[in-house]
C-alpha cells in the first residue's frame, strides 16, 4: 500500500505523494500532493518549543524532528521520533532529551546507515548523537566546539554555530558545517558503535559562514578509489552569500580531506544580491545540477528566488538561471526522487510551493500547487515564526 502512495509523479497518473512540513509554531504537518493539488491532511503539536528540521527514514518508516529551543535557557531540547503508517499518518514513537538549539539531524552508522542519529546544535556549539531506536536515554556522545578567535561578523560569529550535519558518500565520515567558526568539522564514523572521532577541520575563508552542504559524485560506487577521484562538497555560505566547491580526497588510512576549489555567488556573472541582507538558505544536488535558495533577494518581487547551477564533469559549477520561490524567505526546499517536482518551504509567507522541474535541463518551471500552512505565533516573542522545513516522504 505504502509503495503505491509513494510512486513518482508522472502526468498526474500516480497516487498521492506524502510530504511533511515543520512549523515554528510547534507543529508537524502532513500534506499530500496529487494531480497538481496540495492538501493539508493533518497538523499536530510535537510537544517541542521550536520544531526545526525533518529527517525521514524511508526504510524504517520513521520521521525525526529536532528542537531549536534557544529562548528558554533553563530547559533542554527534545528530539521526537514518529512512526509513519501506510497512509502517511504519524504516531509519536519516542522522545529523547537533547541540548538546546537543534537545527539539523542525519542518520548514520550501523549496518545500513540508519543505526544512529546526529544532531547539530546551533546555540550550544555542540553535536549530539543517539543510538536508534530512541529510548528516552542519554546521548551516546556530545562533541563540543570552541572558537579560535573573533569572527568577521561579530553578532553571528561570537561562538561556534554548527548548522548542518551530513554523511559523506562512503558512509565513513560525518561532517559539520560551523557558521560561527568558519570551519567544516570532519569526524570518522565507527559504524558499529556509532562513536565519532574528530579529524582535522577544514577552514573556510574569513566571514564565509558555512550553513548547509551537499555532496556530488558522478560515480555511484561506494569505493574509496572511485570517490577520491570525483567527489565534491558544495557549501552554502550564509554570511558571505556564496557557494564554495571543495574537492574531497581520502588519503590511504587517513581522514577525509577537503580542498577548496571554487567560490561563486548565486547571481549571474558572479554578481551580488539585489538586496542587502540576502542570504543563502538550502542547497541541493540532483544529478548534474545544483540548487540554492536565496532568502530575501526579492528577485521575483515580491517573491524570493532559487538558483540553478550546472555541474561540469570535474565538479565545477556554473550559474544557469534564477527562478521564483513563489514565497518569502525560502528556508528549505527538496526535489522529489523522480526529479519532476520541487517542494519549497517559504518561512515568512508560511507556504509550501510545488514547482515543476524538467529532468533533462534541470530548469524549474511553473507553479504546480501552493498551500499556506499557518500556526499561532506571538509577534512580540523572541521565537522565530513561520514554516521552516518541507520534505517529500519517499
Amino acid at each position: 500500500m505504502l509503495q503505491s502512495l509513494l510512486l513518482p509523479l508522472f502526468g498526474g497518473a500516480a497516487a498521492a505523494a506524502n510530504l511533511y512540513a515543520a512549523h515554528y509554531s510547534g507543529t508537524i504537518n502532513h500534506l499530500t500532493f496529487n494531480n497538481n493539488s496540495l492538501t493539508l491532511v493533518s497538523s499536530e503539536k510535537t510537544g517541542q518549543t521550536l520544531p526545526s528540521w525533518i529527517t525521514y527514514d524511508a526504510t524504517g518508516k520513521k520521521l525525526y524532528v529536532p528542537d531549536e529551543n534557544f529562548v528558554d535557557k533553563s530547559s533542554s531540547g527534545i528530539l521526537v521520533s514518529y512512526s509513519v503508517d501506510a497512509k502517511g499518518a504519524l504516531t509519536k514513537a519516542a522522545n529523547a532529551t537533547t541540548p538546546r538549539g537543534g537545527v539539523a539531524t542525519v542518520l548514520y552508522g550501523g549496518k545500513d546507515g540508519r543505526g544512529f542519529i546526529a544532531n547539530a546544535h546551533y546555540h550550544t556549539a555542540q553535536v549530539s548523537t543517539y543510538k536508534l531506536p530512541l529510548k528516552n536515554g542519554r546521548p551516546l556522545q556530545i562533541l563540543n566546539y570552541t572558537l579560535d578567535g573573533p569572527g568577521a561578523v561579530p553578532d553571528r560569529q561570537e561562538a561556534p554555530h554548527p548548522h548542518h550535519v551530513l554523511v559523506d558518500p562512503t558512509g565513513n565520515f560525518l561532517l559539520v558545517t560551523d557558521l560561527g567558526s568558519d570551519k567544516i568539522h570532519i569526524n570518522r564514523i565507527d559504524k558499529k558503535t556509532g562513536k565519532l572521532s574528530q579529524c582535522p577541520s577544514a577552514k573556510t575563508f574569513y566571514g564565509a559562514g558555512p550553513r548547509h552542504a551537499a555532496f556530488w559524485s558522478p560515480s555511484c560506487s561506494k569505493s574509496r578509489v572511485a570517490q577520491s577521484k570525483s567527489t565534491v562538497l558544495y557549501v552554502a555560505n550564509e554570511l558571505s552569500n556564496t557557494v564554495t566547491g571543495w574537492s574531497v580526497s581520502y588519503p590511504h588510512g587517513g581522514c577525509l580531506k577537503l580542498t577548496q576549489k571554487q567560490i561563486i555567488t548565486p547571481y549571474k556573472g558572479n554578481g551580488t544580491a539585489p538586496n542587502n541582507g540576502t542570504s543563502l538558505g538550502e542547497i541541493r544536488v540532483q544529478g548534474k545540477f545544483l540548487y540554492t535558495s536565496n532568502r530575501g533577494d526579492q528577485s521575483f518581487a515580491p517573491y524570493d528566488s532559487l538558483t540553478q547551477y550546472n555541474i561540469a564533469a570535474n565538479g565545477s559549477i556554473a550559474w544557469s538561471e534564477l527562478s521564483s520561490a513563489y514565497g518569502l524567505l525560502p528556508r528549505s526546499f527538496e526535489i522529489n526522487k523522480a526529479g519532476t517536482f520541487v517542494a519549497i518551504g517559504d518561512q515568512t509567507s508560511d507556504n509550501v510551493a510545488i514547482v515543476e522541474r524538467d529532468i533533462t535541463t534541470g530548469k524549474l518551471g511553473a507553479l504546480a500547487a501552493n498551500l499556506t500552512v499557518t500556526g499561532p505565533s506571538d509577534p512580540n516573542s523572541e521565537n522565530p515564526v513561520g514554516l521552516n522545513t518541507v520534505i517529500w516522504a519517499e
